[in-house]
Order: structure tokens, then sequence, then C-alpha cells
């Protein structure tokens, strides 16, 4: 990266900024929770390396300002992890030496100790202040409540955040039925926002209950593959869809799209 970066290295590479660059770990990120989801090892190492090489592009341009370096980075991060695993590496002392180990019986412990060092090492600011805004919303809505949780602030069990969605729908329909746009907006946020709130509390695999945003994305993936059915039988049948086909004729192709079991 320092070669590319040099007077005369790579035009393109030198004439990026933090900003330019911000684009390209968002598709990096996404395109390795794809890898992640095909199971295919292969292109997850390929996606990891891709997502690395923006870690390392951000901080090899942050060196160059005299801000901070790749090592910096790593040495961060490995400060950070033994800091926040008390119950690995025992309690640091301010003077660099290790008391004894913290108690961590459990997963659900192991969160709670870290967020009780994070909000010693962020005193100065709120417990939600660590969230980034640039998330998706879903996720950074489960994220918000997840933090919230860790602090007791949230329903016992699964029969609070079930009535909830049930009120923000009746408060959605209110607002529908008076017409008023701006409050059908809001409702329908305070729905969304349920609804991850219920996925938090349903039983799933671990103890962070439903990812919402996996959730969705999987059925996003499921309409897309039938509509895919759709379109095929809409092209055999009717020439394309500048025929018009009848909703009607449209359900039924979706039916038989139903039928197909998923690869």
């Amino acid at each position: 990266m320092r070669r590319l970066l040099a007077p005369e290295g790579c035009p393109w590479d030198r004439e990026q900024t933090p900003d330019s660059l911000k684009r390209y770990v968002l598709e990096e990120a996404c395109e390795v929770i794809d890898a992640i989801e095909s199971g295919d090892a292969k292109h997850l190492r390929e996606e990891l390396g891709d997502l690395l090489l923006q870690v390392v592009f951000q901080a090899e341009i942050a060196r160059r300002k005299g801000d901070f370096g790749p090592d910096d980075v790593v040495a961060g991060i490995v400060d950070k992890l033994v800091r926040r695993h008390p119950h690995v590496f025992g309690v640091r002392h301010d003077d660099g030496t290790f008391g004894a180990r913290v108690s961590a019986d459990d997963a659900s412990e192991v969160l709670r100790n870290w967020e009780r060092q994070k909000a010693v090492e962020k005193a100065d600011r709120g417990l939600l202040a660590g969230v980034p805004r640039s998330l998706p919303a879903l996720v950074r809505a489960q994220r918000v409540g997840e933090k919230a949780a860790r602090v007791g602030f949230d329903w016992p069990d699964v029969e609070g955040p079930r009535a909830k969605v049930q009120e923000e729908l009746a408060e959605l329909d209110v607002a529908i039925a008076r017409g008023d746009g701006p409050a059908m907006e809001e409702e329908l946020g305070d729905v969304f926002f349920a609804l991850v709130n219920l996925a938090r509390h349903l039983p799933a695999e671990g103890s962070a209950g439903i990812d919402a945003e996996a959730a969705l994305r999987r059925t996003v993936d499921k309409f897309t593959r039938r509509f895919a059915h759709v379109e095929e039988r809409v092209r055999e049948e009717h020439g394309g869809f500048a025929s018009k086909p009848s909703l009607e004729q449209m359900d039924r192709y979706w039916d038989e799209a139903k039928r197909i079991p998923p690869d």
C-alpha cells in the first residue's frame, strides 16, 4: 500500500481520501456477509482480503497525514481485546500489571463485563453513542435494543414486545384512518422497531434472539427467487410484461413458484 501511494505509485490510489473510500468499505463488508452465507470458504477468503485492503488503505492514508498507521490499528485492537476480556487476562491496572480475573461463567456474563468495561472507557459518552448511525436501520435498531437490555432496560419475556407490536399496529391504523402522512411514517417506524425488539426475544441459536436483518434478507431473497419464476412464466406465456398479464395470472405463477423447493 505504501508503494501504491508513493509519488511513483498508482494515480487512482493516490487521489483517494477517507471520504471517497467510504462506499468501498460498506460494499466489501456486504460482500463478506454474502460470502459467509454462501458457505464457500474460498469466496470468503477472497472477500475478507478485500475488506482488509480497505482497513489498510484507510490506515495508510492516515499514516501519511501523520495521524496513525496500520500498526497502530492492530496495536489498538489487541489492547482493547485484553481490556475487554478481564475474565481471560485479568483486570489490568494503570501501571500495566494485571490483577485477578473476573468471573464469567457464560456468554451473557462476558457481554455484561464487556459493556461495563466499555462504559468505564467511554464515561463521557452515552450508552448508545457507540452505535453508528450509518448502520442499516434494522441492524442499528437491534444493536440499540441489545445495549439497552444489557443494563436492564428491556421486557422480561417475549410477551412484552409481542404486545408492543400490536399496540404500534393499532396506532398505525389510527394514523392511516386519519390520512396523516407524517404520523403514518412515524408509526410505521415504531412498528419496525417493535418487530426488531420482538426478534431479540424469540428463541434462536445462541443468546441474541433472531437476527432481524438476516431474517428480512432471507425473505427478500425468497421473494426475488419466486418473482424470477413469475418473470419466466410471463415471458413463456405472454411474451413479457409489455403484454400486461392480469394479476390473477401472475398470482397463479406465484403459487407455482411457492411449490418449487429452494436450491
